[in-house]
């Protein structure tokens, strides 16, 4: 974990946040996604990679009321949670790499945008799988996404898995159906695009 963790400290602790690449003021794209899986606002929802991610911000106006952000570096939660205030109460945070994680309970929703695709090994990517599975349970949604086939190869100095959304579907498994796909073209702060696929599993 150290290795993973001093990577991402190093970024966050030296960045700000519209000096990285994924970068967004407002994800619109993961929240429609999270929207429509969770329409309830007691829905449990699990923000993998979340970081300094405006996402979380996003629910907590909405009203909901269960959010959990996991997030390897212990920087980028510090500046979601003091970007948040007094609101950041409300939220539960977890340091952890999702590879070595065991979670403790379930959720109702997963998103992910953007970690499973700086999986490269085999084993971490089936670690990844193995926490997705214990973290969700029957009828959970998975909402994962990363680099298409066409997009970046490298992010933050790391390789990246690229995939498409069939294929990041197989590579989930079979104990998740791939229910819908999209794609995302993302313009970087810097005015680059990086295209992203989107697979939305439902547990069965």
């Amino acid at each position: 974990m150290m290795k993973t963790q001093e990577h991402w400290d190093q970024v966050y602790s030296t960045k700000r946040d519209n000096e990285v690449s994924w970068y967004q003021a407002h994800p619109g794209h993961s929240l429609e996604l999270v929207r429509s899986a969770a329409p309830i606002l007691s829905a449990s929802i699990l923000d993998v990679g979340g970081g300094a991610s405006r996402l979380v911000d996003e629910l907590v106006g909405l009203g909901y009321s269960n959010l959990t952000v996991l997030d390897v570096s212990l920087f980028a939660l510090d500046r979601s949670k003091a970007r948040l205030g007094r609101r950041s109460d409300d939220v539960s945070w977890i340091v952890a790499d999702v590879t070595q994680w065991k979670p403790e309970r379930t959720w109702d929703v997963w998103h992910d945008r953007a970690v499973f695709h700086f999986l490269t090994t085999i084993e971490d990517q089936n670690a990844y799988i193995t926490a997705l599975e214990d973290a969700t349970k029957p009828g959970s949604t998975a909402i994962i996404s990363t680099f298409a086939l066409d997009g970046p190869d490298r992010c933050s100095g790391l390789p990246v898995q690229r995939y498409s959304p069939a294929s990041l579907a197989a590579r989930i498994g079979s104990k998740f159906e791939m229910v819908s796909q999209t794609s995302e073209a993302h313009t970087t702060p810097s005015g680059t695009t990086q295209l992203f696929s989107y697979a939305v599993l439902k547990r069965r």
